[in-house]
């Protein structure tokens, strides 16, 4: 009975488990990259990740669930969704927020990792939205794995100053 009451509550197509799935991880996901740049001090992290991941997922949801809706409307000639159209509204929002996370302080840009992270956080959250879970999980660890073993990694390549050569 509570999850018929929650199925009438959120009146999603997707059903409230693939919701309440979804909305999580991409959460959780966010968390995940946001906790390495809090770790690592950056003006982006933990809560700006999670925010990024979590309205990119929101929109896909809610794209998704327009989809439905139209499909199911019974005059459907002159309405065509195109679910691309948040892919890129997704795209270009997370990239304006990512932007101003990057800076130029004494001749050098700093913060292009965490505008990347913050691009990434919102195609995570959309492949979440999307229901595209596995996807979401896999693109979460590889990026870990290149903002963590690839720093350490970045420490012991040399260094070359441009103005000598």
């Amino acid at each position: 009975i509570a999850m018929d009451a929650l199925d009438a509550f959120f009146g999603t197509e997707i059903g409230t488990l693939q919701l309440l799935l979804r909305i999580g991880l991409a959460c959780l996901f966010g968390a995940l990259l946001g906790l390495e740049r809090e770790i690592r001090d950056r003006p982006a992290g933990l809560r700006t990740f999670m925010l990024v991941s979590l309205a990119a997922c929101l929109f896909t949801i809610i794209a998704l669930e327009v989809s439905f809706l139209v499909e199911t409307a019974e005059d459907q000639s002159s309405i065509r969704p195109d679910p691309l159209r948040i892919v890129e509204a997704v795209t270009a929002g997370v990239a304006f927020i990512a932007a101003g996370a990057i800076i130029r302080h004494s001749g050098r840009l700093e913060g292009l990792t965490t505008g990347a992270g913050m691009w990434l956080a919102g195609a995570i959250g959309l492949a979440c939205g999307a229901g595209f879970i596995g996807i979401a999980a896999l693109v979460t660890l590889l990026a870990l794995v290149i903002m963590v073993l690839f720093k350490w990694v970045e420490r012991y390549l040399p260094v070359t100053d441009d103005d000598e050569s």
